[in-house]
């Protein structure tokens, strides 16, 4: 299949990227930090979303005061990739760990595979009778709605109804719309309007201002004998008394026919009354509520009529009859209007009634479906925990699409709620890639991206997590997808395309990014590019490098193959810039010091770097080593940084930089040398921020 190409410009601090992606692969990018790899993640995530605009947050500062060119953030070729899911620290801190469940929508992520979303579609055709009345009946669904509305408006207590809801505020004080209180006649046109919450607010607030004149707030005209007329509004009527009076008596006149005559009866008196509710009249409210409930619920029961609706070992055709709406039990809505509405349901109901045999195959279908599921999710992300050395375990908690993925320690029962206040830090980045897999999985993007997924752990678990990751069937794991891993840890390349590569064997495209003023270059990294140590120093022998940069891959072949004896000695002498050499093998005398080596043993260990580095010359290198100058011009002539660190420490200067020394001598000590690396004279390994350091204190030396 064709490569993926991307082009990243005038992000953060990337000029130009570009980067190459083999479709159905893992890619792994290696790079040292400070190159730009989660500048990379985020670029290509907000490259192919179709807002632009977007990429802005990755405006570069030095861009974003002076930009005589007015470049802006550009991605190409990612706009292919319609939906990408990125592995970082901000999916950690929103997705995973919740209070509730170890992954947001656990359910749909672990449980609602292909195979269960496409029986449960057949599970949907088989009722699709029962609710299609009400997806294409737009007076049932306003129906529904109203009736929720009036149930809504009224809360039950243990005594009752509840004084503090709507319905209650605004039946409480009697209906003052239709019986005006004695002295306010006058008002009747304004407070019976269509719009009396609004002149009630209007005439209320302007008797805040009464005080400060006698004149009336609204027109000025001399109101000092209607002042208390004025007030008497605000006294007896309340905006939100009358907003919820309103609101009951539109929801009651709006279900009117509904309701059984009797009821309509009831509740008109009720709605109409003067001096406000007695307790006969609150206990036909809330008899009107619980039926209304009820019946509300039944038809939501109806309206989302799934698989989870039938326990386990229940038949289809026994629980069905039990979703009819039979009027008989709710009184409150038995009239003929109402029982128009419920006929073709509970038609609809028997239709399916004589399709039971079949839904309850699929329903028992998608059961086991679900728990073969779950069973596999489970055994492979315990395993996986066990195998990593973590003392956890998961569990699917919860009956059907209330089901969550939950944790508990091994030596607990209990679960865990989140798990971030027990889980160490390693531990939570751990298990989090691994629920970021399965969320994959279910989401099937185009591209996944892995911003330094393992770099903090130690090798066993890395390779667990590739295991559980790479390793597994491909419908079970990450195989077979098109992955972006951006690292600045090489032991995963390692791993897969050298050590364990007949594993992998065809799933890996492995290359390095070198960042150079402002531009990333890939470059493709094959088997034979991760060679041992002792390789490398053979190649680099065996090429026309300068002697003292010769000298010292020869050094560190010694050391790696625990050599030290006359020729080790000579170079460490040579090195150690000592016109007269010593002998480190040796006692020290008396003045605490080591002996001179023997003329014999110094000849011997010259001759046999002679056998690898022809025309060599003690003094001859001595008086290049120790020559500044000599050694600038060598350390600006290496084509790469690791040998430029090599020449950088022997000219022994102060960087006054403990971060940067600390990195140039961690970089000459062959203990920190892995087993398999790449060639440092191919791949620049050393990040481009320590060179510029190295190339300002050789600069400022020489001043």
């Amino acid at each position: 299949m064709t490569s993926i190409k991307i082009n990243i410009k005038n992000c953060n601090n990337l000029d130009l990227a570009s980067i190459s992606l083999a479709p159905q692969k893992l890619n792994i990018k290696f790079a040292p930090n400070g190159t730009g790899k989660s500048t990379i993640a985020k670029a290509v995530l907000l490259g192919a979303k179709e807002d632009q605009s977007l990429l802005n947050e990755l405006m570069p500062f030095k861009l974003r005061k002076d930009n005589p060119d007015k470049k802006e953030p550009e991605v190409d070729g990612a706009e292919t990739l319609e939906n990408i899911i990125c592995f970082n620290e901000e999916y950690v801190s929103l997705f995973v760990f919740r209070p509730d469940e170890l992954l947001s929508n656990s359910f749909d992520i672990f449980i609602k595979t292909d195979a269960y979303k496409q029986r449960g579609q057949e599970i949907e055709e088989l009722v699709s009778n029962i609710k299609q009345l009400f997806s294409e009946n737009e007076e049932f669904e306003s129906l529904i709605n109203t009736l929720k509305e009036m149930g809504n408006a009224f809360k039950l207590s243990k005594t009752g109804l509840s004084k503090a809801s709507a319905g209650m505020k605004g039946l409480s004080s009697g209906n003052k719309i239709k019986h005006i209180p004695a002295g306010l006649e006058s008002y009747t046109p304004f407070i019976q309007s269509d719009n009396s919450v609004g002149w009630i607010d209007w005439q209320t607030k302007g008797y805040d201002f009464s005080d400060l004149s006698d004149n009336c707030p609204f027109c000025s005209s001399d109101a000092t004998d209607k002042k208390e007329q004025i007030k008497k509004v605000g006294q007896e009527y309340d905006k939100n008394t009358i907003k919820n009076l309103v609101a009951i008596i539109g929801v009651i006149e709006k279900l009117g026919d509904y309701f059984s005559d009797d009821a309509k009866e009831r509740l008109t008196t009720i709605t109409s009354l003067k001096e406000g509710l007695k307790k006969e009249h609150e206990d036909t409210l809330a008899t009107v509520k619980k039926q209304i409930d009820n019946f509300t619920e039944n038809l939501e029961n109806l309206r989302t009529l799934s698989a989870f609706q039938f326990k386990d070992g229940e038949k289809v055709s026994e629980k069905l009859p039990s979703y009819k709406l039979d009027l008989q039990f709710f009184s409150e809505l038995k009239s003929i209007k109402m029982q128009d509405a419920v006929d073709p349901i509970n038609a609809s109901i028997d239709k399916v009634i004589e399709q039971a045999g079949q839904l309850q195959g699929k329903i028992s279908q998608q059961r086991t479906e679900m728990k073969k599921t779950i069973e596999r999710h489970s055994k492979d992300i315990n395993e996986f925990l066990s195998y990593a050395g973590y003392r956890y375990a998961v569990e699917v908690s919860g009956e059907g699409e209330q089901a969550q993925l939950k944790l508990r320690h091994i030596e607990h029962e209990e679960h865990i709620n989140g798990g971030n206040q027990h889980l160490s830090f390693g531990e939570r980045n751990a298990f989090a890639i691994v629920l970021f897999m399965y969320e994959c999985l279910s989401k099937k993007p185009d591209l996944i991206i892995l911003d330094d997924p393992i770099s903090s752990f130690d090798k066993n678990k890395k390779y667990a997590i590739l295991e559980m990751l790479f390793r597994r069937d491909a419908g079970l794991c990450l195989k077979g997808k098109t992955v972006l891993m951006l690292t600045h840890d090489i032991e995963p390349i390692i791993d897969t395309v050298k050590s364990l590569s007949n594993k992998f064997k065809n799933q890996i495209s492995a290359s390095f990014l070198r960042l150079n003023a402002g531009k990333v270059n890939e470059l493709d990294i094959e088997k034979n590019d991760i060679q041992t140590f002792s390789q490398i120093c053979g190649n680099a022998l065996d090429s026309s490098r300068d002697k003292i940069i010769k000298l010292i891959y020869l050094r560190r072949h010694f050391e790696i193959t625990d050599n030290k004896g006359d020729a080790y000695q000579v170079i460490s002498n040579i090195l150690h810039k000592r016109e007269s050499a010593i002998d480190t093998r040796e006692a020290k005398g008396t003045d605490d010091k080591y002996p001179e080596m023997e003329s014999t043993k110094f000849n011997s260990g010259c001759n046999e770097i002679t056998n690898h580095i022809s025309g060599f010359s003690y003094d001859d290198l001595l008086k290049r080593i120790i020559d500044p100058a000599v050694m600038k011009t060598l350390y600006n002539a290496c084509l790469n940084g690791y040998e430029k660190l090599q020449i950088f420490r022997l000219l022994g200067l102060d960087s006054g930089n403990s971060v940067i020394q600390k990195f140039v001598n961690e970089t000459y000590h062959i203990e920190n040398e892995f087993i398999c690396q790449l060639d440092p004279a191919k791949f620049d390994i050393i990040p481009e921020y320590v060179i510029l350091e190295c190339d300002k204190i050789l600069q400022e030396a020489g001043n």
